[in-house]
């Protein structure tokens, strides 16, 4: 099946008996009743899908959802993928109790288009039918159905059914399409098997488009999976895009691992959330929210008991006032998928009843702290661009933040960050793949820190040389990835403002400054070894004669051993470099010759406790090869 030029979700909604199933069978052929128990008791429990090619180019995809207030939780799977509301009510009984409950749904989950159908138009007369149209457009008045098409119909004798689709060709015009150039995520809201094809998952393609042979990745859980095939209203595909009904058979996966409430997604481009902060809208006719209280949280197809914190709270008796609303933080009790900007319910804990929806503003809050400024960063993410939130995301963080978190906080692509960090004069791109975006005041703080460490360092240790790198990065940088202690000390070496040497770090105006005493002690260590020639002391012997501590003349023989002056051959021994260069001359003349100890103690006139140790350094230094009990001279 070719891709649709304009693929729309229609979700019904309003009271039990009110006969949405009978509408969306009339409308497109197909009874939305799956179960024995539905088709037993005349009631849908579970959600329900259908199909309609409304006109060339336009496809409706249904999602019939229960209507009885026990499964409110079930419509809630259903009615967060949809892009416009076909509101039925039923001509015999108007507004009723999940009429209103699912009305305030559809307008807190922030949907903008619909329809409204006045079913078992042939059940009353036409003053009756007029007094129902008067008393729904009522309550519709100054809300987003205010303006909808009201349509009587009848199921049973297909009165009004043309108008119905006509209506609803329009709505579905005016629906936004949804983003196919996106990243993948599909909220799972059915989980089953097929014989000869295995676990199959089912979904509203919230963005991107999925592909047959695709690796996708099951979140909460991180199992990975091949896509075997795809169907989009019951055929078979190649492709599915953003805004389709799509069936995925997935490779590899049991049914047992999946269920309703997973998100299918693009691996390693999403991540779970156990906590986050949100705007949320209490409705009039709830109780007051108190700070602290258990709700259900209902985002796409899952759910889950949460904890609803409002932010910036008084004490523990603060509430959020009926009508109101408020930036509140909901620590969840089990993990979910959540980008910013993707629209929940709230309902109480008990008894159960829908009492407030909201948006996700940071999918990934930390706790706030009493006194720290979290309205700027929630603020940007309820109506700020892409600049700004990045903006404030980098001044957060004393390190910079990763395209990777960017996308899973948000569902933009690394590239999209990228271009706004690329242009924005107050923030700096670290690295671009995989990308790392960095606050320019933030860098200038972390070099300044670097530089004072490196300072306390050399005040510590005058008779040392430098830092080791990795000392430097592990103690100020170590909850900071690798590269960026790394890209600082490249760019503080690049401005001459320090020295790279190895494995070391000093600052460019560093030098070893030795006390008189200091000095004397190293000028008795170079002559007595220098003196000496290859019959050195052993240093636990001579170090102690020195005129300083254990401590300063090991540093003054550390100093020594990097500029080159002494080679150490063990912990033991070191010797002179004139000594060693002039043994090094002696043994190049028997280049490619074979010498045993014996004859390396003749030629260095050295005992056996001097012989074995410079031969073992000399095989570390490629000068020689062990080949048996002798050595060969390379």
């Amino acid at each position: 099946m070719p891709k649709a030029t304009h693929n729309v979700i229609v979700g019904t909604s309003g009271h039990i008996d009110h006969g949405k199933t009978s509408l969306v069978r009339a409308l497109t052929g197909t009874d939305t009743d799956r179960w024995e128990e539905e088709k037993r008791r005349g009631i849908t429990i579970d959600l329900g899908f259908a199909s309609l090619e409304i006109e060339p180019g336009l496809r409706l995809g249904f999602v019939d959802v229960p209507g009885h207030e026990r499964f409110v939780k079930n419509m809630l799977a259903g009615v967060g993928g949809i892009d416009l509301v076909l509101l039925v009510i039923a001509a015999d009984e108007s507004v009723m109790p999940q009429t209103r409950e699912h009305f305030e749904i559809c307008r807190l989950l922030g949907i903008r288009q619909g329809v409204v159908a006045l079913t078992k138009s042939d059940l009353v007369d036409e003053e009756i039918l007029e007094l129902v149209k008067l008393e729904v457009q009522e309550y519709l008045d100054g809300s987003f159905l205010s303006a909808a098409p009201m349509i009587p119909v009848s199921s049973t004798t297909g009165e009004g059914l043309p108008e119905l689709c006509r209506a609803l060709a329009v709505a579905a015009r005016l629906a936004e399409p949804r983003p196919s150039g996106g990243l993948l995520r599909l909220p799972v809201d059915r989980v089953f098997t097929m014989k000869g094809f295995g676990t199959v998952v089912t979904g509203t393609l919230t963005s991107g488009r999925l592909n047959v042979e695709d690796l996708v990745e099951l979140l909460p859980g991180r199992d990975q999976a091949r896509v075997r095939k795809v169907e989009v209203h019951a055929e078979s595909v190649p492709v599915a895009y953003a805004g389709q009904r799509t069936a995925v058979n997935l490779g590899g996966t049991p049914k047992s691992s999946l269920k309703r409430g997973m998100c299918l997604v693009q691996p390693k481009q999403f991540a779970t959330t156990v906590q986050f902060d949100a705007k949320v809208e209490l409705l009039a006719s709830a109780k007051p929210l108190k700070h602290g209280a258990p709700v259900h949280v209902h985002l796409a197809t899952a759910e889950t008991v949460a904890r609803a914190y409002i932010l910036g709270a008084k004490g523990r008796n603060a509430a959020v006032t009926p009508g109101s609303d408020a930036f509140m933080q909901l620590r969840l009790a089990n993990p979910l998928v959540a980008i910013s900007r993707d629209r929940f319910i709230l309902r109480q804990f008990s008894p159960l009843a829908t009492i407030a929806g909201g948006t996700v503003l940071h999918p990934k809050a930390a706790r706030h702290r009493r006194k720290q400024d979290w309205r700027p960063l929630l603020e940007a993410f309820l109506g700020g661009g892409t600049a700004e939130i990045l903006q404030l995301l980098c001044e957060s963080r004393p390190y910079g933040i990763s395209g990777a978190e960017l996308t899973s906080l948000t569902g933009k692509a690394e590239s999209e960050w990228l271009s706004a960090a690329s242009s924005a004069e107050s923030l700096q791109v670290l690295r671009k793949r995989p990308l790392w975006v960095c606050s320019c005041a933030r860098a200038r703080e972390a070099e300044q820190r670097l530089l004072e460490a490196l300072g306390r360092f050399h005040r510590a240790n005058p008779l040392v040389a430098g830092a080791s790198v990795q000392s430097i990065r592990s103690s100020e940088f170590g909850d900071a990835p690798d590269f960026f202690a790394d890209r600082l000390l490249r760019r503080l070496a690049a401005r001459g403002m320090l020295v790279l040497d190895s494995d070391l770090v000093r600052k460019a105006d560093h030098q070893i400054r030795l006390q008189a005493d200091e000095r004397e002690a190293r000028d008795r260590l170079l002559g007595a070894f220098e003196d000496a020639g290859l019959r050195v002391p052993f240093l636990k012997e001579f170090l102690p004669t020195l005129p300083i501590d254990a401590v300063r003349a090991q540093r003054v023989l550390e100093a020594l051993l990097r500029d080159g002056v002494l080679v150490r051959v063990s912990h033991e021994l070191v010797f002179h470099s004139t000594a060693m260069n002039a043994l090094k001359r002696r043994l190049a003349r028997l280049r490619g010759q074979r010498i045993n100890v014996g004859q390396f103690k003749a030629l260095a006139n050295v005992s056996r406790k001097y012989a074995i140790p410079l031969l073992e350094h000399f095989d570390r230094q490629k000068v020689t090869l062990r080949d048996g009990d002798a050595r060969r001279v390379l």
